[in-house]
Protein backbone atom coordinates (compact mmCIF):
# COMPACT_ATOMS: atom_id res chain seq x y z
CA UNK A 1 0.00 0.00 0.00
CA UNK A 2 1.14 3.64 -0.54
CA UNK A 3 2.24 5.40 2.22
CA UNK A 4 2.70 9.02 1.67
CA UNK A 5 2.05 12.19 3.36
CA UNK A 6 2.87 16.16 2.94
CA UNK A 7 4.38 18.17 5.87
CA UNK A 8 2.65 21.18 5.01
CA UNK A 9 0.72 23.34 7.47
CA UNK A 10 -1.67 24.22 4.66
CA UNK A 11 -3.95 22.09 4.89
CA UNK A 12 -2.87 19.88 1.99
CA UNK A 13 -4.78 16.96 0.22
CA UNK A 14 -2.83 13.49 0.76
CA UNK A 15 -4.61 11.68 -1.11
CA UNK A 16 -3.65 8.07 -1.85
CA UNK A 17 -3.68 7.29 -5.52
CA UNK A 18 -6.33 4.63 -5.63
CA UNK A 19 -5.93 1.01 -4.52
CA UNK A 20 -7.43 -2.54 -5.17
CA UNK A 21 -8.81 -4.52 -2.94
CA UNK A 22 -7.99 -8.31 -3.32
CA UNK A 23 -10.73 -10.08 -2.60
CA UNK A 24 -10.49 -13.74 -1.46
CA UNK A 25 -13.33 -15.67 -1.00
CA UNK A 26 -15.54 -12.86 -0.97
CA UNK A 27 -13.64 -11.04 1.84
CA UNK A 28 -10.58 -8.33 1.76
CA UNK A 29 -9.20 -6.13 3.63
CA UNK A 30 -7.99 -2.44 2.92
CA UNK A 31 -6.95 0.73 4.82
CA UNK A 32 -3.31 3.01 5.78
CA UNK A 33 -1.33 4.07 7.85
CA UNK A 34 -0.67 7.91 7.46
CA UNK A 35 3.11 9.39 8.39
CA UNK A 36 4.97 12.73 7.94
CA UNK A 37 1.37 14.43 7.39
CA UNK A 38 -0.02 17.90 9.56
CA UNK A 39 -3.11 18.82 11.11
CA UNK A 40 -5.64 19.91 9.17
CA UNK A 41 -4.29 17.82 6.23
CA UNK A 42 -7.17 16.15 4.68
CA UNK A 43 -7.50 12.51 2.11
CA UNK A 44 -10.05 11.14 -0.32
CA UNK A 45 -8.86 7.31 -0.65
CA UNK A 46 -10.56 5.38 -3.50
CA UNK A 47 -10.27 1.67 -2.51
CA UNK A 48 -12.18 -0.29 -5.82
CA UNK A 49 -13.27 -4.28 -6.49
CA UNK A 50 -15.55 -5.67 -8.72
CA UNK A 51 -18.38 -8.11 -8.43
CA UNK A 52 -19.14 -10.56 -10.72
CA UNK A 53 -23.02 -10.78 -10.37
CA UNK A 54 -25.47 -9.24 -8.31
CA UNK A 55 -24.52 -9.03 -4.74
CA UNK A 56 -24.80 -7.15 -1.05
CA UNK A 57 -21.84 -5.52 0.17
CA UNK A 58 -20.69 -4.89 4.01
CA UNK A 59 -18.07 -3.22 5.30
CA UNK A 60 -16.61 -1.88 8.90
CA UNK A 61 -14.03 0.96 9.29
CA UNK A 62 -11.73 1.57 12.65
CA UNK A 63 -9.72 4.16 13.18
CA UNK A 64 -7.32 4.61 16.30
CA UNK A 65 -6.92 8.07 17.68
CA UNK A 66 -4.07 7.67 20.79
CA UNK A 67 -5.76 11.12 22.19
CA UNK A 68 -8.15 13.39 21.92
CA UNK A 69 -6.47 15.93 19.60
CA UNK A 70 -4.49 13.12 17.73
CA UNK A 71 -5.06 10.80 14.98
CA UNK A 72 -7.62 10.53 11.79
CA UNK A 73 -10.65 12.10 11.94
CA UNK A 74 -12.59 9.99 9.25
CA UNK A 75 -15.42 12.40 7.91
CA UNK A 76 -17.18 9.60 5.30
CA UNK A 77 -17.41 6.62 3.92
CA UNK A 78 -18.92 5.98 0.54
CA UNK A 79 -19.62 3.40 -2.25
CA UNK A 80 -20.06 4.54 -5.98
CA UNK A 81 -20.45 2.32 -8.93
CA UNK A 82 -18.60 2.79 -12.05
CA UNK A 83 -20.55 5.00 -13.17
CA UNK A 84 -19.65 7.46 -10.52
CA UNK A 85 -23.40 7.01 -9.06
CA UNK A 86 -23.54 6.90 -5.38
CA UNK A 87 -24.83 3.73 -4.15
CA UNK A 88 -24.62 3.57 -0.26
CA UNK A 89 -23.35 5.70 2.79
CA UNK A 90 -21.59 4.63 5.66
CA UNK A 91 -22.60 5.58 9.30
CA UNK A 92 -20.59 6.46 12.22
CA UNK A 93 -20.93 3.67 14.87
CA UNK A 94 -18.55 4.54 17.74
CA UNK A 95 -15.78 7.63 18.37
CA UNK A 96 -14.32 7.33 22.49
CA UNK A 97 -11.10 7.10 20.73
CA UNK A 98 -11.69 4.10 18.48
CA UNK A 99 -14.21 5.69 15.46
CA UNK A 100 -15.92 2.92 13.70
CA UNK A 101 -18.09 3.13 10.64
CA UNK A 102 -20.32 0.60 8.59
CA UNK A 103 -21.35 0.44 5.38
CA UNK A 104 -24.22 -2.23 3.87
CA UNK A 105 -25.38 -2.27 0.38
CA UNK A 106 -27.65 -5.17 -1.47
CA UNK A 107 -28.61 -5.37 -4.92
CA UNK A 108 -25.68 -4.81 -6.84
CA UNK A 109 -25.05 -5.32 -10.25
CA UNK A 110 -22.01 -7.06 -11.77
CA UNK A 111 -19.80 -3.86 -11.90
CA UNK A 112 -16.56 -2.05 -10.34
CA UNK A 113 -17.35 -0.53 -7.07
CA UNK A 114 -15.06 2.22 -5.30
CA UNK A 115 -15.26 2.58 -1.24
CA UNK A 116 -13.92 6.56 -0.89
CA UNK A 117 -12.85 7.01 2.80
CA UNK A 118 -12.81 10.64 3.62
CA UNK A 119 -10.99 12.75 6.59
CA UNK A 120 -8.81 14.69 8.11
CA UNK A 121 -5.82 14.99 10.67
CA UNK A 122 -5.83 16.37 13.94
CA UNK A 123 -2.14 16.21 14.89
CA UNK A 124 1.39 15.80 12.53
CA UNK A 125 1.06 12.34 14.74
CA UNK A 126 0.91 9.10 12.66
CA UNK A 127 -2.84 8.22 12.04
CA UNK A 128 -4.08 4.87 10.79
CA UNK A 129 -7.35 3.29 9.89
CA UNK A 130 -8.42 -0.37 8.83
CA UNK A 131 -11.34 -1.59 7.06
CA UNK A 132 -12.68 -5.33 5.91
CA UNK A 133 -15.14 -5.43 3.17
CA UNK A 134 -17.21 -8.72 2.72
CA UNK A 135 -19.14 -9.05 -0.94
CA UNK A 136 -21.77 -12.24 -0.79
CA UNK A 137 -23.05 -13.66 -3.90
CA UNK A 138 -27.07 -12.88 -4.34
CA UNK A 139 -28.71 -15.98 -6.57
CA UNK A 140 -30.86 -14.80 -9.06
CA UNK A 141 -34.64 -14.67 -9.10
CA UNK A 142 -34.76 -17.80 -11.69
CA UNK A 143 -32.72 -19.78 -9.24
CA UNK A 144 -34.35 -19.36 -6.35
CA UNK A 145 -37.91 -19.71 -8.76
CA UNK A 146 -35.53 -23.35 -9.50
CA UNK A 147 -35.37 -24.46 -5.97
CA UNK A 148 -38.65 -24.03 -4.67
CA UNK A 149 -40.25 -25.55 -7.61
CA UNK A 150 -37.31 -28.14 -6.59
CA UNK A 151 -38.18 -28.71 -2.93
CA UNK A 152 -42.22 -28.93 -3.97
CA UNK A 153 -41.68 -31.35 -6.50
CA UNK A 154 -39.48 -33.89 -4.08
CA UNK A 155 -42.57 -33.01 -0.98
CA UNK A 156 -45.33 -33.98 -3.70
CA UNK A 157 -42.96 -36.62 -4.27
CA UNK A 158 -42.23 -37.97 -0.86
CA UNK A 159 -46.70 -37.20 0.02
CA UNK A 160 -47.36 -39.57 -2.63
CA UNK A 161 -45.34 -42.52 -1.65
CA UNK A 162 -46.68 -42.43 1.73
CA UNK A 163 -49.91 -42.52 0.80
CA UNK A 164 -49.92 -45.69 -1.44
Amino acid sequence: MDVRGIDDASGADISQPPVTIELVDGGGFFGRLITGAASGDTFTDRYTFTTGGAASVVADLFSYRGRTDGGVDITAMDLYSSAGTQVASGTPVAADGIEQWQLAAGGLAADTYQVLVSGNLNSSSPAVYSASLAVSAVPEPATMTMLLGGLLLIGATRRRCKVQ
